[in-house]
């Protein structure tokens, strides 16, 4: 299978000459023309799926990117392996490794274009995303291979290997329907949202200096207490402030119980609804921390005021799209009322303490 050791030592060290580099690239280019490469991937990312494939079976689909993400990993670990050590692999099995590579990444990308918009752009956009980390993968392994020497199984080599096999085994964790995708996007937010409350909380009780750990700059100077505390005005801004991050957390982990409870996606109309639930909820994570960064020292009282009107708008669309789709019954819509006047209650607070600022 190998050549001779003298001309294996002729083509240098690096895996990009000889019968290894050759491997390697068509390992590449394979993954680039399935659509992978660094030009193409935006393509392959953003590309459109394929509609009017009647019927459209999920079973059947989640089985099919199983076994091609199963398959992936597969050849991830026979190529890893053809150039863990000498001697070179021969010029008929490198052509074997990168047709294998080739029509691996081939199947994955064709059974993601199985699924189309109507089971949820929610769903899909999971997907995409973890066929892409999939693809992304294959193409970091076949160039850590063409960057290290012939010599052994380095470590960079075992991290890229086993960064393949991760994201293939992702496959069984994905969502399987529009209902649990989007209970997973709101459950992401609510983590989010609950981590930037816990800071600004402790950052309040401790009293604590935001920017101890920012060193004094050698032309701005020593930052004094202006840049650190709040004021007795700032203070009471921030009651109302963190009122409305509370109403956040609250909405987010209500919308997602709701969605637990009553979400389906047997119908087109089910599914756009929770489609649009997630977009909306989607907003509350960026404009909660664009209020919490605001509200840090030296505090400006207009900014402050500005993203917390922004929250609030993105907190009563998100109660509004709740309220009228079917996630929320009847028995429901008690509490979507009271967080509906708690944003209210808050904002016209921020208001009257901001008054002075317009």
């Amino acid at each position: 299978m190998g050549r001779p050791g003298g001309a294996a030592r002729a083509g240098g060290s690096s895996r990009s000459h000889g019968g290894a580099g050759a491997a390697a690239g068509a390992a590449r280019r394979a993954a680039c023309g399935a659509g992978t490469g660094p030009r193409s991937l935006s393509a392959f990312t953003e590309g459109e799926p394929g509609e009017g494939r009647e019927p459209f079976e999920l079973p059947r689909f989640w089985a099919a990117l199983g076994q091609t993400f199963k398959v992936t990993s597969q050849e991830a670990t026979k190529l890893s392996l053809a150039f863990s050590r000498p001697p070179l692999t021969s010029a008929e099995d490198c052509q074997k490794l990168s047709e294998d590579v080739q029509n691996a990444i081939l199947a994955v990308a064709t059974v993601y274009y199985w699924l189309p918009k109507g089971q949820g752009t929610t769903l899909r956009k999971m997907v995409r995303d973890a066929t892409t980390e999939v693809v992304e993968g294959m193409i970091q392994l076949t160039e850590t291979i063409l960057s290290a020497p012939l010599e052994s199984l380095s470590q960079e080599q075992l991290i890229s290997t086993g960064g393949v096999w991760e994201a293939c085994e992702q496959a069984s964790n994905l969502p399987r329907d529009n209902q649990a995708a989007v209970a997973s996007a709101l459950a992401a937010c609510l983590g989010v949202v609950k981590d930037a409350l816990e800071e600004m909380e402790h950052a309040l009780v401790e009293g604590q200096d935001p920017y101890s750990d920012i060193m004094e700059d050698e032309e701005l100077g020593f930052r004094g207490n202006r840049d650190t505390y709040w004021s007795e005005a700032d203070r009471k801004l921030l009651s109302s402030c963190m009122g409305l991050m509370k109403a956040s957390k609250a909405c987010l982990k209500k919308v997602l119980g709701v969605v637990k409870a009553y979400g389906k996606a047997d119908s087109p109309e089910q599914i756009a609804q929770l489609d649009d639930l997630a977009d909306i909820a989607n907003e509350i994570s960026p404009s909660v921390d664009e209020l919490a960064l605001s509200m840090y020292p030296p505090m400006n009282q207009l900014a402050v005021r500005l993203n917390a009107a922004k929250l609030a708008s993105v907190l009563k669309k998100v109660l509004e799209i709740t309220k009228t789709s079917h996630v929320c019954p009847p028995s429901e819509e008690g509490w979507v009322q009271f967080l509906t006047g708690a944003v209210d209650h808050n904002m016209n607070k921020i208001k009257n303490f901001t008054q002075g600022q317009l």
